[in-house]
């Protein structure tokens, strides 16, 4: 039972969160990437769609991920927040 438990909340609580949390957090950047992947495909066949869709996708998940960072390492002194 402690192996489970450990698979399960090992790694959120490296990030600060409970697996809740994380299950929410990482469920929303997959999905926005899925969306972002489906962009990327219909504006390979039709390049007039989409043109900055995926960029402007992975700017937006990056400045997600480091301001998730900093507010964890603000609430948590030592924390790396690596993910």
């Amino acid at each position: 039972m402690r192996l489970w438990h450990r698979l399960f909340s090992e790694h959120p609580a490296s990030v600060g969160e409970d697996y809740f949390e994380h299950l929410r957090a990482a469920s929303s950047f997959g999905g926005r990437m899925l969306l972002g992947g489906l962009a990327c495909l219909a504006h390979g066949v039709f390049p007039f769609l989409f043109t900055t869709t995926g960029s402007g996708l992975i700017r937006q998940l990056h400045a997600d991920m480091v301001q998730n960072r900093q507010r964890q390492s603000i609430s948590q002194p030592g924390l790396s927040g690596a993910d």
